[in-house]
């Protein structure tokens, strides 16, 4: 568990595999809400004996988040752990996909519950995924789970190191890797949901995928996305 900023805090997972065997590490993003102390658990990691002792310190989970429709490994272990946290899914996902009950599909407007704390846009217009992109205010931190990466370079080897490095999930910077510029086939509803982002008086980013950056997280976002504005 990681301190980022005011009410807000990191945990690294294991890595999980993906398509053709690529394997992604994984970070989920933990948020105080100031109504009632409540957890806000972004894109959940393994629940393991040490994370779930670290959460249950902090607070009780009342909202567990999948971001987009590639991000719900580990929900349905959240779900049956914490049964009074609500699960909130991203278009895109059902419960025969997640294998738990989904309480809420996220749209434009933050839920009541997160309102004033979080602000959320959903980026919509690509192929592959839509990805609810959060802002959470009290510590100025954007997160973005895939729609902007920055893997390490050295994680994958042989073929999958030189696809990686065409792709730039591991480019020096954090990047919008060319498969979801691909894909993304309606470039205004994608181009509004962006402007919208760097709005946002962001200091800090969080990727799911990529180190978080604790200042620059505006310039980061807007350099990801140059080719798209």
């Amino acid at each position: 568990m990681t301190p980022f900023g005011a009410q807000c805090w990191l945990f690294d997972g294991p890595a999980v595999t993906g398509a053709a065997g690529f394997r992604f590490p994984t970070r989920m993003a933990v948020v105080r809400l100031p109504e009632d102390g409540g957890l806000w658990i972004w894109s959940p990691v393994a629940l393991t004996q040490d994370v779930r002792l670290a959460i249950d310190a902090l607070g009780p989970v009342r909202h567990l988040v999948a971001p987009n429709s590639l991000h719900y490994t580990f929900l349905a272990e959240w779900a049956e752990a914490y049964p009074d946290a609500k699960v909130h899914a991203a278009p895109g996902l059902t419960e025969q996909i997640t294998t738990t009950t989904i309480q809420s599909t996220m749209g434009e407007d933050p839920d009541p519950a997160w309102a004033g704390a979080i602000d959320q846009i959903m980026v919509r217009g690509n192929r592959i995924t839509t990805e609810v992109v959060f802002f959470h205010r009290e510590s100025s931190t954007v997160l973005v789970a895939d729609l902007v990466q920055q893997i390490p370079k050295g994680w994958y080897r042989g073929w999958r190191a030189v696809i990686a490095h065409l792709d730039l999930m591991t480019a020096s910077v954090p990047s919008v890797p060319r498969k979801f510029r691909m894909a993304t086939t309606d470039k205004v509803a994608a181009r509004d949901a962006v402007a919208r982002i760097l709005e946002w008086p962001a200091e800090g980013l969080v990727m799911a995928h990529g180190a978080p950056l604790r200042s620059g997280g505006k310039e980061a976002l807007r350099n990801a996305f140059e080719w798209l504005i």
